[in-house]
């Protein structure tokens, strides 16, 4: 576990649904990966997870950044793998695996990099009790390591939220000037991410246990090739079981063998599910697509009944990029 002398576990942010404004605020990214205390304090160097998990044997190309850190000091910050000018969050699990052949053929063929934006210890001063604009000051000093932006302009870190959205990142940050480093606290850190919309086609329902109810929809999107994938689902509330059951039970389809694979992740035994005939569309919010599902579940805003399902492809979460705006690489200072 970390040295002594690193204050830890790592600042956590509130979610908000605002940035605050105002002169006592620094923006900053959020990075969508895996945060990382990096230290070189013990009797070896480390990296650090906010769960105390060791995280260098899964990313051993980050351990030549040791030779910039001095004997007992540590850095705050994200691992990171950018692809295509886009941050690749599914190459990031990738690398949780125990085979270390294949880690290390990972780490050759998609390299991941540490985004620092924090300082905790350097030469064994006590940095993290600084405030934060001069802890700031520091990180803009290191020399060799990947820099996270950071500005006092509203304006700008929203312009991050619509900028950037096609390039990974998981929001925005607000950190209030002023404030020392607090482990493990939420207090002066908040986060906002932007949720965004789609329109998805209902392809399937579970059921409540004794199939007395509708417990989720199950949504698709079209293929080019005019196949329908499966892309996750969201939770019917009480309150609209009603609307729900009277729009989607008459287009059950019980003769399909469809099935939907979803893990389970509260362990309480699989739904049981049923394939619907493809004619209705809704609009959902969610806020972040990883791999080919939505990472979290995602909330109904309305039916749309003006669109046709044919119309619910890969576009309404994968837009097409403009060639020439700029890729994450734009961030890095």
């Amino acid at each position: 576990m970390p040295a002594a002398i690193i204050p830890f576990p790592p600042m956590e942010a509130e979610l908000v649904r605002e940035l605050p404004v105002g002169d006592g605020w620094q923006y900053e990214p959020k990075w969508d990966g895996f945060r990382g205390v990096f230290e070189n304090a013990g009797k070896e160097l480390a990296m650090w997870s906010r769960n105390e998990r060791p995280l260098l044997r899964y990313f051993p190309e980050l351990r030549p950044l040791g030779e910039l850190l001095p004997p007992r000091s540590a850095l705050d910050g994200e691992i990171v793998i950018a692809r295509n000018g886009a941050l690749d969050f599914d190459a990031m699990q990738m690398r949780l695996h125990p085979a270390e052949s294949r880690i290390r053929r990972l780490s050759a063929e998609i390299p991941a990099e540490f985004v620092v934006f924090d300082m905790l210890v350097w030469n064994g001063e006590a940095v993290w009790k600084l405030p934060l604009e001069e802890r700031r000051a520091r990180v803009e000093a290191l020399q060799g390591f990947r820099l996270s932006p950071a500005t006092r302009d509203v304006e700008e870190a929203r312009g991050w939220l619509a900028r950037f959205e096609a390039l990974g990142l998981d929001g925005v940050i607000a950190k209030k000037l002023g404030v020392p480093y607090l482990p493990g606290s939420r207090d002066g850190v908040v986060k906002v991410k932007e949720h965004k919309t789609a329109d998805c086609v209902v392809a399937g329902v579970r059921w409540k246990g004794d199939r007395s109810a509708i417990a989720t929809l199950l949504l698709g999107l079209y293929r080019d090739d005019g196949g329908l994938d499966y892309v996750g689902s969201c939770a019917v509330a009480a309150k609209t079981r009603a609307e729900v059951a009277a729009r989607v039970l008459p287009l059950l389809d019980e003769t399909s063998d469809q099935r939907f694979s979803e893990p389970n992740r509260w362990g309480s035994g699989e739904l049981e599910e049923a394939a619907v005939r493809p004619e209705l569309v809704v609009e959902v919010r969610y806020d972040k697509v990883q791999g080919s599902r939505f990472r979290h579940g995602t909330k109904l805003i309305r039916w749309r009944d003006d669109k046709a399902p044919a119309e619910c492809t890969w576009r309404e979460l994968r837009p097409v990029r403009d060639p020439n705006a700029p890729g994450v690489e734009a961030l890095f200072s």
